[in-house]
């Protein structure tokens, strides 16, 4: 089984940027798609948002939310996905998970990474 690793998160001032990563233990190409979730502080899992994805099947997609500021790659080479994320804003501010969901069902989740935007 493929575990995934993000790292990244910091506290960052408004305005600024990060670099989230999530690094897989094994091979990315078992996966359809990859992707990143967030938690805001207090939210239940049902209230999280879908920050952005890339599919093989279905593209790459970002939320409203964050489009224009958020980028999200992947590097098969490297079997790890990043999320770039610029102009942050406090609202931003969640612990961001990677999740990935084979060919055929089942999704991994990563533990989580915090990022704070606050001055």
């Amino acid at each position: 089984q493929v575990t995934l690793v993000e790292s990244g998160g910091d506290l960052v001032q408004p305005g600024g940027s990060l670099r989230l990563t999530c690094a897989a233990s094994g091979s990315i190409a078992i996966f359809d798609t990859m992707g990143w979730f967030r938690l805001a502080p207090g939210r239940v899992r049902a209230l999280g948002e879908t920050v952005a994805f890339t599919s093989k099947s279905s593209g790459t997609r970002v939320a409203e939310s964050v489009k224009g500021r958020f980028t999200i790659t992947k590097d098969n080479t490297k079997d790890a996905v990043y999320l770039q994320m610029n102009s942050l804003l406090p609202e931003d501010t969640a612990v961001y998970y990677c999740y990935a969901d084979a060919f055929g069902g089942g999704r991994s989740w990563g533990q989580g990474t915090q990022v704070t935007v606050s001055s």
